[in-house]
């Protein structure tokens, strides 16, 4: 009895043993090219926002201390100040290094009748924010201080800078993450203001 062959499924069970080690393989290359396609898809400074069509979070903030803009003091920030027009909200810092990248575009959209730009001043000492804006140029017509980043968090902040364009009726019409650039201002956010102020260029 102790010379009986062997069963013959063995070979088969030896068969099966490299694809069950391929499996995993398998679904490994499938996850990065899945991370890769959306790695690479769209404008990853358009990343989706919860806020975007909701209400903007209430917002008062007190305004930077010492800052003046033609003598006077600027205010700090009032969600009231949201209804009935157009407005663009930038997160910035002194210490942000693409803040001063896109200052430029700031400064330039500060001119355009047909919105209000304002600051939210995150994380930031005073001294150097008031110094920022000294050298830069100041192109918020109001700026609130966020020290802790309460309110970013509200808003759904990832990190500066970051710009939310609020429309007449208080909500949120836009998300913009990393610095604005020429590309988003003239493709997006200005048929945006357009759109949301009824006055084309």
């Amino acid at each position: 009895m102790s010379d009986t062959p062997p069963l013959p499924a063995a070979p088969a069970a030896k068969r099966r043993r490299p694809l069950l080690v391929l499996l995993p393989v398998v679904a490994f290359g499938l996850l990065a090219a899945l991370f890769l396609v959306r790695l690479f898809a769209g404008d990853p400074s358009q990343i989706p926002s919860a806020l975007v069509g909701r209400p903007a979070p209430t917002l008062g903030l007190p305004p930077l201390p010492g800052l003046l803009k033609d003598g006077t003091p600027v205010p700090g920030l009032d969600s009231a100040d949201f209804k009935g027009r157009v407005t663009l909200v930038n997160v910035w810092a002194s210490w942000c290094a693409p803040c001063r990248e896109e200052h430029p575009l700031l400064m330039g959209l500060a001119k355009d009748q047909r919105l209000r730009v304002i600051g939210i001043n995150y994380k930031d000492a005073p001294d150097n924010a008031r110094r920022f804006l000294g050298q830069y140029g100041l192109p918020f017509a109001a700026v609130g201080v966020d020290p802790n980043g309460r309110v970013a968090i509200d808003w759904g902040v990832y990190g500066v800078p970051e710009t939310f364009l609020v429309a007449p009726d208080g909500t949120i019409a836009h998300k913009f993450v990393g610095p604005l650039t020429e590309e988003t201002v003239r493709a997006t956010l200005l048929p945006l203001v357009a759109k949301l102020s009824g006055k084309p260029d």
